[in-house]
């Protein structure tokens, strides 16, 4: 009995378990399926650059982080074609330049009985001429700066008085400068010599004054200095001065009258202010008897014209002192009419420029077109000078 149902269950099991396991395997492989697909797999290793948008990082793993993308520049429009122009036949390209001449005009307005400088005046108030013809102002500005100025001086032996007079008027114009002004000082007889140069050293132009003590020649070359002087001056930029002290005569000077004249009017920039010496002996001796006393008188008014003129063409101003107590007055005139004055500023009508002189004229004129009338504070009429150029020489056109 035992023996036979060992062999009935080993039988069993040998038919039945088989069937056990492939509906194990059958039940299980579902299972495993799901499991396979819902598990992460392991990323392969990879050589490629993380992605542009953001690579991956600790936190991220292989998600890219978008990012704001800076919107592209827009493209620039092309350039428009450059027109074709087609010259006629046997005629080459050419190119046409225009220069506008531009002219300053410093004027200075002071009352005729103080030398003061009349302020307030507008644009309006003024006409320039320019060869008979009105000119269109197109600046204008009131100017005090400080100055650079030559004093030029005459040292010759002819008589202490003009050496007395010489340094006395020196003296006064140093005092009347200020700290930020340039000033040199050169002496004239037969030849020049710079006694200081530029300097704003007042003391130093002190010394130069009280150097001058014993001169050396009688001979008196005003036309040959004023020449060296106006030439060293041109090298210069800016407006200058030339503090002209002398008796006005010249005896040896190689420069002719006309021709120091006309370096005078053809130097730009260059004002000379002309203080006349010796007037106190010159009163005192004047209209004596005798053919070479009248001959001296006609001298000395043909030097003093000459001074006169120096100063005119320039716009300066001239002076002949006779005392010592004029010379404060005189340089104080002075003073104001280097540092105050009215810029004017036009296009010449005449824009050639064919290198010759233009006569200047300028009026002061009230805002009906009139001419201008000054009272004082008790309505009395005023006189009033006007200072400015007589004229200046056009540029000359280089062929």
């Amino acid at each position: 009995m035992y023996p036979s149902r060992v062999s009935t269950l080993s039988e069993l099991r040998a038919k039945f378990l088989p069937l056990l396991f492939l509906s194990a395997a059958l039940v299980a492989s579902p299972m495993l399926r799901a499991q396979s697909q819902s598990a992460p797999q392991p990323a392969p290793p990879s050589n490629e650059a993380p992605p542009a948008a953001g690579g991956p990082d600790a936190d991220n793993g292989v998600i890219a982080l978008p990012k704001k993308e800076k919107p592209a520049d827009a493209p620039l429009p092309p350039a428009p074609a450059q027109p074709k122009v087609k010259n006629p036949e046997g005629l080459t390209n050419y190119s046409i330049r225009v220069d506008v001449p531009e002219v300053d005009v410093d004027v200075g307005v002071l009352l005729e009985k103080t030398g003061q400088f009349v302020p307030g005046l507008k644009p309006t108030n003024f006409r320039v001429y320019e060869n008979g013809v009105e000119q269109k102002i197109i600046g204008f500005k009131r100017v005090e700066a400080p100055i650079t100025a030559l004093l030029l001086c005459e040292f010759a032996s002819t008589n202490y008085y003009f050496v007395y007079d010489m340094r006395n008027a020196a003296w006064a114009f140093a005092q009347q400068l200020r700290p930020q002004d340039y000033v040199a000082m050169m002496t004239f007889d037969l030849r020049t010599q710079i006694v200081t140069d530029f300097t704003q050293d007042k003391r130093q132009l002190y010394n130069a004054i009280n150097s001058l003590v014993i001169p050396g020649f009688t001979d008196r070359n005003l036309f040959d200095a004023l020449y060296e002087a106006e030439d060293r001056l041109s090298r210069i930029e800016g407006r200058k001065y030339i503090i002209l002290i002398a008796s006005g005569r010249d005896t040896f000077s190689k420069i002719t009258l006309d021709k120091i004249l006309q370096k005078v009017k053809n130097t730009p920039d260059v004002t000379i202010f002309a203080v006349s010496t010796g007037g106190a002996i010159r009163a005192m001796t004047e209209g004596g008897p005798g053919f070479g006393q009248q001959m001296r008188d006609l001298d000395y008014l043909q030097a003093d014209n000459q001074m006169k003129t120096f100063a005119k063409l320039t716009g300066g101003m001239w002076f002949e002192p006779r005392f010592v107590a004029e010379m404060p007055d005189i340089f104080g005139a002075i003073n104001t009419a280097i540092r105050s004055k009215y810029e004017l500023i036009y296009h010449p009508s005449d824009a050639k420029q064919d290198g010759s002189y233009r006569k200047l004229r300028v009026e002061l004129v009230d805002d009906e077109g009139q001419p201008l009338r000054m009272q004082d504070e008790k309505h009395k009429p005023l006189k009033y000078d006007i200072i400015a150029r007589d004229g200046y020489r056009a540029r000359q056109e280089v062929e």
